[in-house]
This record gives structure tokens, sequence and C-alpha cells, in this order.
């Protein structure tokens, strides 16, 4: 029988997927975002999915049942306070709550492990404030012994640097280690050059393939998948266009010149992206040229929704729904695929080495 999982905070379910391909069975999910838990439904169908706010939920009825029935509950719960500066605020403080709400079910279900994912932050806000606290929470609950570090997904075969803070804790127990960095890596070349060339407005939500895998990479995320999903590019504006037709390859707003130098905030804006590096964090605004470095190494188009997924390691056989404001936050605020993969192989090991000790 395989291990069972609770997804909190559950997004579109990165995470879920990645515990999934590590061989276990994630019985409930719960996403307050109704489109997004509509594309969860689509990509997990054996999972129940309680849409709504956790905050709002009876946790005793929703959760309860499952005491001592769960291996592991996942998941990232947001919390602000980690960006804020100042003055010192507390777990506890109604300002950062959701925090209370992962704990809250992590106590009324007992878990044997949990796995908690953040922002880095969480480790080093208020001189380790926040950090302190949550593993005080913890061990009150008897999670005493938790293993906690900083994890890169461009590190487990993610084509993209994106940095997270990974908890883990084991009921009663010396929690496992973090998982070892896998070293190979995967750049944007090796995600996307296989998919077609479209233009700025081209695509369709449909397609067949027209070239075949270049790299194992894309045939890892291929797999069995006859139909190209969410490969839509953006419409830019003629204005957006212009700019682009300026710009290189390896280059970026540096070539432009003053009159088509925007005012935007975010780094890499208006840079097309390195074919043969690592791409930057996708976030939920990977159509905008002007919003980070997400133009297309070649194209005059940034990248579409099944690039962004290719570079977050989904493969191509989950399907992103909805509008694509929607599709774009499932892409960019996911946990990618890969990384979750190698967090739970940790925890499966350890699973099976616990067994092996209780039946000598």
């Amino acid at each position: 029988m395989k291990p069972k999982v609770i997804d909190l905070f559950a997004g579109v379910g990165g995470m879920s997927l990645g515990f999934e391909k590590a061989g276990f069975d994630v019985v409930l999910a719960n996403e307050y975002d109704e489109s997004i838990a509509e594309a969860y439904k689509k990509n997990h169908s054996s999972t129940k999915m309680v849409v709504g706010d956790i905050t709002k939920l009876d946790l005793d009825e929703t959760f309860g049942k499952y005491n001592g029935k769960i291996d592991v509950i996942i998941g990232g719960p947001p919390c602000q306070g980690f960006s804020q500066k100042g003055q010192r605020k507390s777990i506890k403080d109604e300002r950062n709550f959701l925090f209370k709400y992962y704990i809250k079910v992590v106590e009324l279900v007992r878990p044997k492990y949990f796995v908690m994912e953040n922002v880095p932050n969480l480790l080093t806000t208020e001189k380790g404030y926040f950090r302190h606290e949550i593993e005080e929470l913890f061990r009150e609950l008897g999670y005493e012994n938790l293993s906690t570090g900083v994890l890169n997904a461009s590190d487990y075969g993610v084509p993209q640097n994106r940095r997270r803070t990974v908890i883990i804790g084991k009921l009663g127990g010396v929690a496992p280690d973090l998982p070892k960095t896998k070293n190979k890596t995967v750049t944007i070349w090796d995600a996307i050059s296989d998919l077609a060339f479209l233009e700025s407005g081209e695509g369709t939500e449909e397609q067949s393939y027209i070239n075949k895998a270049e790299s194992e990479y894309q045939k890892l995320l291929r797999g069995d998948c006859k139909v190209l999903h969410n490969h839509v590019a953006t419409k830019h504006s003629d204005l957006a266009l212009k700019r682009l037709k300026m710009i290189p390859p390896n280059a970026g707003k540096e070539v432009l010149p003053p009159e088509h130098i925007t005012k935007s905030i975010y780094s890499g804006t208006w840079t097309r992206m390195r074919k043969d590096e690592i791409s930057v964090t996708i976030t939920t605004r990977f159509d905008t040229p002007s919003s980070g470095k997400f133009t297309h190494p070649y194209l005059n188009r940034a990248i579409t929704v099944r690039e962004a997924a290719r570079i977050q390691s989904f493969p191509d056989d989950f399907v992103f729904t909805g509008k694509k404001g929607s599709q774009m936050k499932q892409v960019g605020n996911a946990v990618p695929p890969l990384l979750a993969q190698a967090v739970a192989e940790c925890i499966m090991e350890d699973i099976k080495e616990t067994k092996n000790e209780q039946t000598k």
C-alpha cells in the first residue's frame, strides 16, 4: 500500500506530482482559488480536493478524520512577515496566521512526517526568530529533530534558479536528511528547443508536436504524450515588438535607445534568456518582457505557458486550464515537481528503512 499524503496550500499540485512520482498516494488537497483547484483536479483525478479558504474551514471536520491515517503532510503556507523589516513579528501574530493553520492540521492528523516549503527568508528574517519559533511549535507536537535548509531546484535537474526553504519533520524521530544535489545541469535550451517556434500571437491550446525531442530532459517530460498543450504565444503590442526586434540573442535593454528604456522595477526586464544557461525564477508574469528575463532566446516574444512549465519541470501531459492569468499563476507559484520528487524520495527511503528495522 502506498504511503498517504495530504497537500495543503496545494496550488496546481507541483508538490503533489513530485510525491506521486516517488510512489506516494495524495489522498486529500486544499486550495482556495477555484480556477487553480479545477486545474489541480484535472491533473490529480484520484485526489479529493477541498476547495476553500483554510481559515474558514472546520479543521476538525475536514482533517480530524485522517488522524493516524496519513504518512506525510506537505505544503507551503504563505507568510508576508518574512519580507517585512523592522519590528519583530511572531508566528502567533495574526498577520502571519496561515502558518497556524498548517501547524493545526499537523496537530490534528499527526502524520509520521511533514514537509514545509517556503521562501529562503524564512530562515534568516529577524535574525532567525521565525525559524526558531516554528521549530519550537513543531517540537511541542513531537517533531523534535528537523532537517532544514535552502534547496535550489537547479541542483535537482530543473533548468531554473529557484531557491526554496524546505523543512522536514518526523514524529518521534530524527527527520531524514535533505536530498543530495544531482550534479547535472539542464539548460533552457535542453528544456524548450523542441517546441514549435511560434511568433507573437501564434499557437493554440492543443496542437501536434512538429519536432522530435532533442534532449533527455525533453524525452522525460514528453513521456507518451501525443498532444502538446498550453503552447500559445502572447500577442505583444506593436511597440513591444519594435523593441524586441532590436534585441539580438544574449542581449537585453542595454542595446535599446534611450527612448525605449522603460521604468520597470524588475531585474532582467527586456532581456533575452540565454539558451545555454538556466532560467531565472519563473514568476506569475512570465508572459511580459518588461516583468523579467522571460523573452525567448531568439523569437520576438515572451515564453509560453508550456515553455514556462517545461522550465518548472512539469511533464507535457500536465494540462493547465482556465484563463491565461490563472494558468500563469498555476505555473509560476508551483513547486517544481522534480524538486518535490527529490524530497519525497528521501522520505520514502526513510519509511522503508524504518519498516526494515521494525521487522528485524
